[in-house]
This record gives C-alpha cells, structure tokens and sequence, in this order.
C-alpha cells in the first residue's frame, strides 16, 4: 500500500508550486536550485532552548517576530528592517538565534552560504541571487539567513578582487535595497510581500564586512560570551538527561570554573566530561551492561577542563567589544 502523503508536506509543495508559477523574470532552473539547496524545513528551536541572551532575543522580536506577525501594526515610520547582522565570538549562538526566530516568527527559513550562490558559469550567480529574493517575496514571511555574512560582502577594493566576486555583492546589494521603500514613513498598501522578508546575517568577522552591507543592516547585534547566569542554565539543561551525581555546589564551581567558555566550549567540556565513566572502563566497556556505567562526576569535568580550553582570546573580545562600542549594541 502507498505511503500516505504528509499534508504539511503536500501544503509546502503547493505553496512552492504557486509561487514559482507567479514569479516573473526568474530562471527557473535557478529558483529550483535555490529550493533544493537552501530552504530549510523542520529543525525547529524555540526560545526557551536557548540559554540567557534575553536582550538580544528581545531585540530579534521587536525587529522580525511581532512585525512579521502582526504587519497591520508595523507600517510608516514603524515599517520593518529590512538586515539585521548578529555578531560575536564564535559558539555564542548566533546560528541558534536565526533559528529560533524562523520558527517563532513562522517564516520559511532559507540558510544560505556563499558557496550557495557561486558558481563557475558566467552570470548564474546573479541569476541565483535574483532567484533567491525573488523567492522569498512569494513565500513571504522569509528570511534570508547567510552565516559567515564577511564571506559573501566582505569589503570591496580595486585591487585583487575577482569580476565575478564583486558582480554577486552588486547584485545582492541592489536586491536587498529593492525590499525597502524609497519613501520612509509613508503607509504602504497592504499584501506587499516586501514588508514580511528580512535579511539576517551571522559573523564572527563583523570588520571584514563592505560598508554598504553594514549600512543596510540596520540592527546589529552584538552577541557576547555567555554571563555566569547562562553558563549555569545551560550546564544544567546539558545535565537534565545525563544520569550524574553533580550537586548544586558542584555545578556553581564549574561555572566558575567556566568563566571565559563560549556556549559551545561549555557543550564540547560537557559532552568530553560524559565520557569519562566509559573511558575508567578502558576495554571493559565493551562487557559492561549500561546499568553497571556510573554517572558522570565532578572529577570527570576537572579531567576534561585540562584539556578543554576556552576558544576565544582576550584579545579577540576587546577587538568585538570595540566594534559593538561603535557600530552595534550589547546582546547579552
């Protein structure tokens, strides 16, 4: 007997059918390169699955979720941005916030890379860029998720720069300036597709992005190291499911003793900690019944704190604290 088919999935393919029929001026071969590689279905994060960072998860909901909810409310002078750029040490969750707000704003999701819209044909990655926008127009809410932003619109200069690299940052610039209305403050009629797409970008490199990117991204966000509230929240939701004999006391030393530690650091010391009752096992571990595994103690995070370091230097904090003091605002 046939599997029934999914209706979210049937709904989705209906959607994306109608869309590409309505839009105009678009290499289809293109668009369905954009659909095949880049639009990103299911994986949702929710707010409450990312630790701390209640500024900035304020920031993103005043500026995508309520306006792509409600854009009765936000026209005229409360109309939308139309570039958001979250940036920060690497591991701070910059990648999990885009997430979480596609999920939360209910908009389709395109997460794209450079490599994404490159290709060795001349003129297809402009074709691509056009496709891209074009697209998110008719599946509006959307976002255009690009991490590593400096590596699509890193700055422009005449020397040592490829025709063909400054031709797709052209393009891209121009199409994203299209989403904004030349007439700041005016009401606009209602169903403009343009209102509900937002591009959000991700960078650890926040200095090596072009100046015109920078300017069209009207938030940018500055996504820090976790404060020792967040380290504590997270270490305890890594711990949740994990059988282990931490008490509190011993948690509030490893969050001090985690200080400088990116999210991801935190993950990485967490999950190197989970294996050491299987490494005390040594060749045993393959006769031992899971029952007879101990939990993971406080001695197994000390051995993996020799060996787990923080990945992000002092140095490398003042360089992002400095951009965020002229350019951004804090997200912590």
């Amino acid at each position: 007997m046939p599997d029934t088919p999914d209706p979210e999935h049937q709904i989705w393919n209906n959607r994306v059918n109608e869309a590409l029929k309505h839009i105009t001026g678009v290499d289809e071969a293109a668009a369905r390169q954009i659909l095949n590689e880049i639009v990103v279905k299911g994986d949702e994060v929710h707010w409450e699955d990312i630790a701390g960072l209640e500024q900035a998860k304020t920031s993103l909901k005043e500026t995508v979720v309520y306006p792509f909810l409600r854009p009765d409310l936000f026209k005229g002078l409360r109309e939308p941005a139309r570039g958001m750029l979250l940036f920060g040490p690497p591991g701070t969750g910059k990648t999990m916030l885009a997430r979480a707000v596609a999920t939360e704003s209910q908009s389709t999701f395109f997460s794209i890379s450079a490599s994404s819209l490159t290709s060795k044909y001349l003129g297809e990655s402009e074709k691509l860029v056009r496709a891209l926008f074009a697209l998110a127009r008719a599946l509006a809410p959307s976002i255009i998720f690009v991490d590593e932003i400096d590596s699509l619109l890193s700055a422009r200069n005449d020397t040592g720069e490829h025709e063909a690299s400054r031709r797709i940052k052209t393009e891209f610039l121009v199409k994203w300036s299209d989403l904004a209305h030349a007439a700041a403050g005016r009401d606009h009629k209602d169903g403009d597709d343009a209102q509900r797409v937002l591009v959000l970008a991700a960078t650890n490199l926040p200095w090596a992005i072009d100046e015109a990117a920078r300017r069209r991204f009207v938030r940018r966000q500055y996504i820090p190291l976790p404060e020792s509230e967040t380290r504590l929240k997270h270490l305890k939701t890594l711990l949740k499911y994990q059988t282990h004999g931490l008490n509190e006391k011993d948690i509030e030393k490893l969050v001090n003793m985690t200080d400088g530690f990116s999210g991801s650091d935190i993950t990485a010391l967490a999950k190197d900690a989970a294996m050491g009752p299987l490494r005390s096992l040594g060749e045993a571990l393959l006769f031992t019944p899971r029952e007879q595994i101990r939990p993971v103690q406080f001695i197994d995070f000390e051995a993996s704190l020799k060996t787990i370091r923080p990945s992000v230097s002092k140095e490398g904090l003042e360089a992002f604290e400095e951009w965020a003091l002229k350019y951004g605002s804090s997200g912590a």
